[in-house]
């Protein structure tokens, strides 16, 4: 009985790696791969996102002023401004991402652009609210573990270093 009472006490240890005891449910090495793996994942699919959605603006960029001037109502910046910083946020800031150069910026400079995007819009829809917010956990990833070793930050900061 005291067993059974133990065991999510040891399970929880296990996974959080708690405790001078607790034993890693796989090693470092493997898990740090994982997390980096998980990271380019997260940096591909969000730069993918962000950089088309910021194409589709400058294709038609009549279309994307005349948004702006009505429908986007961004605060403390003249429409025209707002269209200029935010497309350019979208198209620059997930080439940065992609690389992983620059990565913890580019993060949060794409934060920034995701919520600027909910909060212009007087109305958004339930999915694209949804699709916004999983954006955002993405990039909140990304900023707390970095772009992991598939990046140009990592093959740069060896040198960064010396």
């Amino acid at each position: 009985m005291n067993t059974l009472k133990k065991l999510p006490r040891r399970l929880l240890a296990s996974a959080c790696h708690v405790g001078p005891d607790a034993e890693q449910p796989w090693p470092a090495p493997l898990f740090r791969w994982g997390q980096s793996l998980a990271l380019l994942a997260a940096r591909v699919y969000v730069a993918r996102v962000f950089f088309l959605s910021g194409l589709t603006k400058l294709r038609d960029w009549d279309t994307t002023l005349a948004l702006f001037q009505d429908e986007y109502r961004v605060p403390l910046l003249p429409p025209e401004v707002a269209a200029y910083a935010g497309t350019a946020g979208e198209v620059l800031l997930p080439v940065l991402l992609l690389l992983g150069l620059g990565t913890r910026f580019a993060a949060a400079g794409l934060s920034v652009v995701n919520v600027m995007a909910v909060l212009s819009l007087a109305e958004i829809a339930p999915a694209a609210l949804a699709g916004h917010q999983w954006w955002g956990s993405l990039l909140l990833g990304v900023l707390l573990w970095g772009a992991g070793r598939f990046s140009v930050d990592q093959a740069l900061q060896p040198r960064l270093r010396a």
